[in-house]
C-alpha cells in the first residue's frame, strides 16, 4: 500500500488552461464539481506529482500548482508508475480509478506555451471517479 498527500487541488472553467488552486472541493460522480473537465469522460480528474513538479523547477522554470492543468497534486507517489484500473483513495470517502497514464499534448497548449515544455504528457495520470465526497489539501492518499 501506498500512501503521500494531495498538496493542492486545482480547477478551471475552461479546458487547456492553467487551473487555479482552492483549499477544498466537492468530487461528484463527473469529477470535481466546476471543473472543465467534469464530465462523462474516462479523464474526469488529472493527477500530478509534486515531485514532477519540482523537477521542473529545478531545471529554472517557475511554476505553481495547477499551471500543469493537474486537478490534484500529490506527494509521495509516483503517479506515472501506477498501472490502468488501480484505485486511489482520496480523504475519506473519494476513490478514483486510473484511466490512462500520460496523455498526447497538442501543439498550441497553452501549458506548453506559456512554459516551454509540458510534463502532463510524460508523468500525469488522468481517473475516473468511483465515489465522490469532499476532498481538502492535506488529505491523505491511498494507493489500493
Amino acid at each position: 500500500m501506498v500512501k503521500g498527500t494531495l498538496v493542492s487541488i486545482n480547477v478551471s472553467a475552461k479546458k487547456g488552461e492553467c487551473k487555479t488552486p482552492v483549499p477544498s472541493i466537492y468530487v461528484t460522480k463527473k469529477g470535481l464539481k466546476g471543473d472543465a473537465h467534469a464530465g462523462n469522460s474516462h479523464r474526469q480528474v488529472s493527477l500530478l506529482s509534486e515531485e514532477s513538479i519540482e523537477k521542473m523547477r529545478r531545471s529554472g522554470i517557475e511554476i505553481g500548482y495547477g499551471d500543469f492543468a493537474e486537478n490534484l497534486t500529490v506527494k509521495g507517489i509516483e503517479l506515472s508508475k501506477l498501472s490502468i484500473g488501480q484505485r486511489i483513495r482520496v480523504g475519506r470517502d473519494v476513490v478514483l480509478e486510473v484511466t490512462q497514464i500520460g496523455k498526447e499534448c497538442h501543439q498550441d497548449c497553452a501549458i506548453r506555451k506559456k512554459i516551454g515544455d509540458c510534463i502532463m504528457p510524460r508523468e500525469g495520470i488522468f481517473a475516473r471517479v468511483i465515489s465522490g465526497g469532499l476532498i481538502s489539501v492535506g488529505d491523505g492518499i491511498i494507493i489500493d
